[in-house]
């Protein structure tokens, strides 16, 4: 079988190496003109490490991440409202947490791509997608070739997605009222006294830092505002200095270790879930099918679940597409969907400006109990997939349940990490 797939980034690439794994010979077709280095950094929770593994990438991905044990929450003067114990969240689900530059991660990925000899042509921007007279996708590019494989898979992310317009009719991003301000801080000392993640909320505001090494820290600093004020200022990290002045430390001394030219603006868009991921021989996957907000936590690490459902959905239908496209939307569209739903509710909270509603979320933080919010990551997070101890803890929470009228979407709110 023909297999095509647009977009070279995380999502395209797992895809491909888990097809090959399996006999499958995709090539892959992206956009730009050579492998991309945009984005600051991410962190692969234990569910992306677990189809790491599955991969093959896990023992490379050690060797360029950082382990964070812990991650701590602050409020903007200092004061403690909890946090997460990233270290029992690993032993929990069997797998442990990652924190990578996001070009190193691709980095890693293409690598394994090369010597998988999967064709990787560049600088092929699709352009629209068509059926042609026998009903399978022709995707047209802007170089003037096209391709007409038995299966198009679309990777080409949430913001211009050509797959996702064929699909669904639209392709419209939602901006949900924020912006991030993005970058890397490196240093020749210490920037962070240890390998963690932390979350400082404003009001209205957040600063979000993760250590990859003490010297090599990526962060997001995040504002509400209106749309048409998502404009870089002419000093970018002045702009950001400014805005987060007088917060904890180490917030000051990573904007000023970070170079001005490195810092990018970013307002953040999801997309609405959908109830449909394919038309004819055409599917969707990783953003281009759900992009969930950062809040989520979880992007990069939904991109990498797809790859690996996606051929076992392959290998169990019998040589049909539809059957398989049903069996992966089945198992996909109710997991991502609620991610999708969370991150919305998290940024509400998070984003507030009312000083009472500011006050509550926080003392809601703080309340939270640690071992609790380790089992609801960890029984989200986990579903669906054959991970260690998992179904242990999905039992643990649907006894709680039971025992308790704080619904789960309570829960994610109170334990979310931070992404960055």
């Amino acid at each position: 079988m023909e297999i095509g797939i647009l977009g070279g980034g995380i999502a395209g690439l797992s895809v491909a190496l888990a097809l090959r794994k399996q006999g499958y010979n995709p090539r892959v077709y992206e956009r730009r003109a050579e492998p991309a280095t945009m984005g600051a950094g991410v962190t692969l929770w234990p569910n992306a490490s677990f189809v790491l593994d599955q991969l093959g990438l896990l023992q490379d991905i050690d060797a360029i991440g950082g382990r964070p044990l812990a991650m701590h929450r602050q409020d903007a003067v200092g004061n403690a409202l909890g946090g997460l114990d990233i270290a029992l969240l690993d032993r929990t689900m069997g797998y442990p947490t990652y924190t990578v530059l996001r070009r190193h991660l691709q980095e890693v990925l293409l690598d394994h791509v090369v010597r998988a000899r999967i064709p990787v042509a560049f600088g092929h921007r699709a352009v629209g997608i068509e059926l042609d007279a026998n009903g399978r996708a022709v995707a047209h590019f802007e170089n003037g070739a096209s391709i007409r494989p038995d299966l198009l898979i679309g990777a080409d992310g949430r913001m211009d997605s050509v797959a996702r317009k064929f699909v669904a009719g639209d392709n419209t991003p939602v901006y949900q009222g924020f912006v991030n301000w993005i970058g890397v801080a490196q240093g020749q000392h210490a920037l962070v006294d240890d390998i963690s993640i932390q979350d400082f909320w404003g009001a209205g505001e957040r600063f979000g830092c993760v250590a990859v090494r003490p010297q090599l820290v990526y962060w997001a600093a995040a504002q509400a505002r209106p749309l048409s004020d998502a404009i870089p200022a002419a000093d970018i990290r002045r702009e950001v200095e400014d805005l987060f002045a007088g917060w904890p430390e180490p917030v000051a001394r990573i904007i000023r270790a970070t170079p001005a030219d490195a810092i990018r603006l970013i307002a953040v868009h999801d997309l609405e879930p959908l109830h449909t991921w394919s038309r004819a021989n055409v599917l969707l996957v990783g953003d281009a099918a759900h992009a969930p907000l950062p809040t989520s936590g979880q992007g990069a690490c939904q991109a990498l679940e797809d790859a690996w459902h996606l051929v076992r959905c392959l290998d169990g239908a019998s040589g049909s597409l539809d059957e398989a496209f049903r069996a992966f939307t089945k198992i996909r569209s109710p997991k991502t969907a609620k991610l999708a739903e969370q991150g919305r509710g998290f940024a509400r909270g998070l984003f507030a400006t009312d000083p009472e509603t500011c006050r509550l979320r926080n003392e809601r933080a703080k309340a939270s109990d640690p071992l609790r919010d380790v089992q609801v990551l960890a029984a989200g997070w986990g579903q669906g997939l054959p991970m260690p101890q998992i179904a242990a803890v999905a039992r643990l929470r649907r006894r709680a349940s039971h025992s308790t009228c704080t619904a789960y979407s309570d829960d994610f709110y109170r334990s979310a990490p931070t992404a960055l």
